[in-house]
C-alpha cells in the first residue's frame, strides 16, 4: 500500500493531466462524480496540511519574518497583478476572466512544499509562506477579488470570506488538532496523505472539467498560453524579487515556487460556489492544477542542480 501511494505521489502531475484528458475527451466517464464534491474533496487536501502542520512550522515567521514577508507579499501581488494584465492583453471573456483573476488571488498550493524539497530548496520558508498565506487568505484574497474582478462582476467578499473559513481553515484547523493530540495516527497516516491529496486534487480537475468539456475544447488553447503564461512568470518574477533581495539560491527556489504555484483547487471551488452565473469561471483553475504540477516538476529538476552546485 505504502509503494502504490509513493507511485501516486511521485506521479501527481501526470495523474492530474490523465484525468483532464479523460475528462475532456470523455465526460461521462467521470459522471459519478458531481460539483457538490468540489468543497468536500479540497477539505480532504486541507485537512491533510493539518495534520503535517506544527507550532515549529512558524517559528520560521519569528526567526526569519524578513524572508517570511517577500514571500508572502510576493504571493498576494506578483501573481493577482500578473492574471488582471493577463486578462486585459488577452481580452478574455467575463467568465475566464474572472476564474483566472481568482487563481491568481488564491494562497500558494500545498504541492508547493513538495516541489521545493525535490528542488533542494529551502523547505522551512516554503512551509511557512504556504502555512502563512492560508491562514491570511480568509481576508486577503476576498479583497484582492473584490478589487480586481469587482470592475467587471459582482463580488461578495463576506461570503466568500466564510466559505475560505470552512473549506481551508477549519479542516486544517482539524487535521493540526489531530496531529496535537493524537500523534500516533498521525504518524501512521502522514505517509499516506499526500496520496490521498493527489487523488482529490485530480478528482477536482476531473469534476470541473467533465462538466465544462464542451466549451473548454472551444477555448482550450487561450486558456491553456493564459495559465501557462501565469504560472511561468510567478516563477520567473519569484525568484527575480528573491534576487533582488540579495537572498541565497535555496531561498530564491522557495520564494519563486510559492510565488508561482497557486491553491488553483480554491479558486475553481470559489468560482463554482460564488459564480455559478459564469460556469466557465471553474476551468482556468482546473488548467492551472493540471500545468502547475507538470512545470513545478520540471523547474524543481533545474533549481535542484543549481541548489546542489551552490551547497558544493
Amino acid at each position: 500500500m505504502k509503494r502504490i501511494c509513493d507511485f501516486i505521489t511521485n506521479y501527481m502531475g501526470m495523474l492530474v493531466l490523465l484525468v483532464a484528458v479523460l475528462a475532456l475527451i470523455c465526460p461521462a466517464s467521470l459522471n459519478w462524480v458531481t460539483p457538490v464534491w468540489i468543497n468536500p474533496l479540497l477539505g480532504v487536501v486541507m485537512f491533510g496540511m493539518g495534520l503535517t502542520l506544527d507550532l515549529s512550522d512558524f517559528k520560521v515567521v519569528f526567526s526569519r519574518p524578513k524572508d517570511v514577508l517577500i514571500g508572502f507579499f510576493s504571493q498576494f501581488s506578483v501573481m493577482p497583478l500578473l492574471a488582471w494584465l493577463l486578462v486585459k492583453v488577452f481580452a478574455l471573456p467575463e467568465d475566464l476572466a474572472l476564474g483566472v483573476v481568482l487563481v491568481g488571488c488564491c494562497p500558494g498550493g500545498t504541492a508547493s512544499n513538495v516541489i521545493t524539497y525535490l528542488a533542494r530548496g529551502d523547505l522551512a520558508l516554503s512551509v511557512g509562506i504556504t502555512a502563512v498565506s492560508t491562514v491570511c487568505a480568509p481576508l486577503v484574497t476576498p479583497l484582492l477579488t473584490w478589487l480586481l474582478a469587482g470592475t467587471f462582476v459582482n463580488v461578495d467578499a463576506v461570503s466568500m470570506f466564510f466559505s475560505i473559513v470552512q473549506v481551508v481553515i477549519a479542516p486544517i484547523v482539524i487535521g493540526f488538532l489531530i496531529q496535537r493530540f493524537f500523534p500516533v495516527f498521525t504518524r501512521r497516516a502522514v505517509d499516506y496523505l499526500p496520496a490521498f491529496s493527489s487523488v482529490a486534487i485530480a478528482l477536482i480537475v476531473g469534476i470541473i472539467v467533465s462538466n465544462n468539456s464542451a466549451k473548454l475544447l472551444h477555448c482550450s488553447f487561450l486558456v491553456i498560453v493564459v495559465v501557462m503564461l501565469h504560472n511561468l512568470l510567478g516563477l520567473s518574477l519569484g525568484y527575480s524579487i528573491g534576487r533582488l533581495f540579495r537572498l541565497g539560491d535555496k531561498k530564491c527556489s522557495a520564494i519563486a515556487i510559492e510565488v508561482g504555484m497557486q491553491n488553483s483547487g480554491l479558486a475553481s471551488s470559489l468560482a463554482t460556489l460564488h459564480f455559478a452565473a459564469f460556469p466557465m469561471a471553474a476551468i482556468p483553475g482546473a488548467v492551472f492544477s493540471v500545468w502547475h504540477n507538470i512545470s513545478g516538476a520540471i523547474v524543481a529538476h533545474i533549481f535542484a542542480r543549481k541548489n546542489r552546485k551552490s551547497s558544493v
